[in-house]
């Protein structure tokens, strides 16, 4: 079994971060999560690919990294995967240009796209 590395000051304090991060986006309302992936589906089913930067003006305003924490979610649970693409600039001044991945929905994410706004479309 090979020896465990021991984090730096740095690597401490960024895992810490990160925990409280997630911690935060755990307490946040099933409601915020809800409108994340509504806003994917729906952004997703008419886009061939798209970014961060393509759906952030359509959310209300989320805590620092709840978006990315909820696009990996759904990457997770198999409604979206990254093309074979490099990502893109960061179109938000304050992350000075970071890359962002850029996505796609899955077959799956397809399916439950069609199968959420067809019940809409039924409904009105």
């Amino acid at each position: 079994m090979p020896a465990t590395r021991r984090l730096n000051l740095a690597e401490q304090l960024a895992a810490a971060r990160r925990d409280e991060t997630l911690a935060e986006i755990v307490q946040r309302s099933t409601w915020d999560r809800y409108v994340v992936m509504q806003v994917v589906l729906l952004h997703g089913a008419t886009h061939d690919t798209w970014s961060a930067n393509d759906i952030r003006h359509l959310l209300p305003e989320q805590g620092r990294g709840f978006l990315g924490a909820a696009i990996s979610g759904l990457r997770s649970a198999g409604y979206i995967t990254q093309p074979p693409m490099p990502g893109v600039p960061s179109t938000l001044p304050r992350t000075k240009g970071h890359r962002l991945a850029v996505w796609m929905l899955t077959a799956k994410g397809h399916r439950e796209s069609a199968r959420r706004f067809q019940q809409t479309a039924d409904v009105a």
